[in-house]
């Protein structure tokens, strides 16, 4: 997830500053409470190492943050780089999670069809009647993004709405109203294009559905079921402590700043608000976004059926790229296909999220049962000089497929 330009460069690629961290800086390393006497191979733990440390390097990454684990067995879990200047990242260091939350608004729905409540092919219009074209798009269209709504994130009012003020607070019914008021990019369930909106509409669907609040809903089925307790939404900007910052430069082409004049702002702050829908606008730290990603990946979290669903690759050689939306609208195959809210890739299940100079990637291997969460933050030299925007989409991709090969060099991996 991300905006503007960037926006576009995430969804493809899965398809006053501080210096950027040495290669030889001295990583703070955490083991992990449930870690007990763990049986870890150093030469494993070695390969890990130095893969994040070259690929940090060779990337502008400002700080890594990595969580892996075999089965249940912690088997690293460490931090490189800087924070902010001469203050180290740490492990238990809280970021922004973005699209980490997608696939628990679509487990909460699946969760709801397993229980009875609803289906999948439920019009949108049965509790949001007044929204345009509700009475043509399923709860399950959403869900999977092939609704054909606009992706209010490419909005040009929008962008630069956001750009004039990064910190404004805005609504869900601002949001998908973008997206709603343009005509349809496709027939619902005729093609898939990523779009923020379906998730915005989504919960707040689901709240209408139960009467709770995605908040609530997210606590009671996800977050306490698996002792996530350092993941919130607190409706505002905060982050809990400690915080990872974020440095971005995105802005730098709105503001017109000169070619050559340094340019950077931290963003950690910038109100989060835009992202996505109530209840998923989230930060969390290493351990709570591995804990997620390993629970929805085994299938824990809903029935047998709903997984298959959640999972199966029924997207591939059923869309098309398009020109209404170039960027987000195209071809799905092994290297990106859209589940029910998780991204099929090679052989893992994953979401990364990317935004507000924050990114990461959460993935689940299921023919090993192996778990990799990456948050990452940019240094200044990963910004283009001219237009601000990064040189990597997402600075966390390349750390993935990294460390995924030296976890797991037999599978298949994103960018192998």
């Amino acid at each position: 997830m991300a905006i503007g330009g960037v926006a576009m460069m995430a969804v493809a690629l899965l398809l006053a500053g501080c210096t950027a961290p040495a290669p030889d800086a001295t990583p703070t390393t955490t083991a992990s409470p449930d870690a007990g006497g763990s049986t870890a191979d150093p030469a494993e733990v070695a390969a890990i190492q130095a893969a994040v440390e070259s690929t940090m390097e060779q990337n502008h990454v400002r700080a890594a943050i990595v969580r892996v684990l075999r089965g249940d067995e912690v088997v690293l879990m460490q931090a490189w780089g800087e924070s902010m200047a001469e203050v180290p990242a740490t492990t238990d260091m809280h970021f922004r999670s973005g699209a980490v939350s997608i696939p628990m608004v679509s487990t909460v729905l699946l969760q709801l069809v397993d229980e009875g409540t609803v289906t999948m092919d439920d019009p949108l219009a049965t509790w949001m009647p007044d929204v345009p074209n509700a009475d043509k798009v399923t709860l399950g269209q959403l869900s999977q993004m092939t609704s054909g709504y606009a992706d209010y994130v490419q909005d040009p009012t929008f962008l630069d709405d956001f750009n004039r003020n990064p910190f404004r607070q805005w609504t869900p019914e601002e949001l998908y109203t973008f997206g709603t008021s343009q005509p349809l990019l496709f027939e619902p369930g005729t093609n898939w294009g990523y779009a923020h909106t379906n998730y915005v509409l989504l919960a707040l669907a689901l709240e209408k559905i139960t009467g709770q609040s995605m908040i609530d809903l997210i606590q009671e089925r996800i977050f306490d079921p698996l002792g996530m307790e350092q993941t919130a939404d607190p409706g505002t900007p905060e982050i809990l402590q400690p915080v990872l910052h974020a440095f971005d430069s995105e802005r730098r082409e709105y503001l017109q700043v000169a070619e050559g004049l340094p340019y950077i702002e931290d963003s950690t702050y910038w109100n989060p608000s835009w992202s996505l829908g109530p209840g998923s606008i989230q930060n969390t730290d290493i351990t709570d976004m591995a804990t997620v990603i390993q629970a929805i990946g085994r299938g824990d979290m809903v029935s047998a059926e709903s997984f298959e669903k959640m999972i199966a690759p029924t997207l591939r050689g059923k869309t098309t790229k398009l020109d209404a939306c170039p960027n987000t609208c195209f071809v799905q195959n092994e290297f990106y296909t859209y589940g029910l809210g998780i991204v099929l890739s090679g052989d893992w299940l994953l979401q990364n999220p990317q935004f507000h100079g924050f990114a990461g990637v959460t993935a689940y291997l299921p023919s090993e049962d192996i778990t990799v969460a990456i948050a990452a933050t940019y240094a200044d030299e990963a910004f283009d000089p001219s237009t601000g925007a990064p040189n990597s989409a997402n600075i966390a991709n390349p750390l993935f497929t990294a460390v995924a090969t030296a976890v797991a060099p037999d599978a298949s991996t994103p960018g192998t």
